[in-house]
């Protein structure tokens, strides 16, 4: 569970009944409704794995959505970043992004950072957040962004796509484990960098649009459920999907 977040003005009776299917799961009900009213959300990137996860979490009442991209809708883009559109194209992706998360749910209070997101800047980040969702792709954004979150004690739900590919975990290194030991970091999963030009983006190797809908869609469910305090996050865990094969693994792994 989050630490303690500000408080929240009591359910109105609109959002009692915009979240009525929330608030009869007794997993939730009004209290987990109230935590995700207060909740302070970041998220690194407004793109294919960004946009399911602003639709979800803004839909699911998170009272603050804080939006990193410093793009501009294209074209390409709309084969999978699905929060834009047409009319979109040479807007500012933030600014996009932010015009329709106000369309799905008027409560939410939207938050841009029209920039990119460095090692210099992303403790200050981060730390105005209580948890992270990381869309971005590029390793040296992944890096910055988890060893921010990992000295500030936030959260960080983590995922990566690639042609028929997706992978999600969620890092919390600045806790312990049932065992005792220290939850694992984003370096105990991934050392270092691969060498430039190793992995190729997106943009040449391709990727299916709906991967990024399926992989973005369980970031959305996972900060929900680090929001709420319900279920087992994947902490410690790697979940692989392979699209083509309709095959989901979990690979566990420690803190070195």
């Amino acid at each position: 569970m989050l630490a303690a977040m500000n408080q929240a003005a009591p359910l109105s009776p609109e959002e009692l009944e915009r979240y009525a299917r929330h608030i009869v799961l007794p997993e939730i009900g009004g209290p987990g409704q109230q935590k995700l009213k207060r909740a302070r959300v970041l998220v690194i990137g407004a793109g294919g794995l960004g946009a399911p996860v602003l639709e979800y979490l803004a839909a699911a009442g998170v009272g603050t959505l804080g939006i990193v991209d410093d793009d501009e809708v294209s074209l390409s883009n709309l084969q999978r970043q699905v929060i834009h559109d047409t009319q979109s194209i040479g807007l500012s992706k933030a600014e996009s992004a932010a015009a329709t998360i106000r369309r799905i749910n008027p409560h939410v209070t939207v938050e841009l950072h029209q920039l990119r997101l460095t090692e210099a800047n992303a403790g200050d980040l981060v730390a105005a957040y209580d948890l992270v969702v990381d869309g971005s792709d590029n390793f040296e954004t992944r890096y910055a962004v988890a060893d921010a979150c990992a000295a500030r004690a936030r959260p960080l739900v983590h995922a990566a796509v690639g042609r028929f590919d997706g992978s999600i975990t969620v890092l919390k290194p600045f806790e312990t484990g049932p065992d005792g030991r220290r939850n694992p970091s984003y370096r105990d999963l991934f050392p270092e960098p691969p060498p430039p030009g190793l992995v190729p983006s997106c943009a040449v190797a391709g990727v299916l649009g709906a991967l990024t809908g399926v992989i973005g869609t369980l970031q959305a469910m996972e900060a929900i459920k680090l929001i709420t305090g319900i279920g087992e996050p994947l902490v410690g865990r790697l979940m692989l999907y392979d699209a083509l094969g309709a095959r989901f693994d979990t690979v566990r792994y420690k803190a070195s």
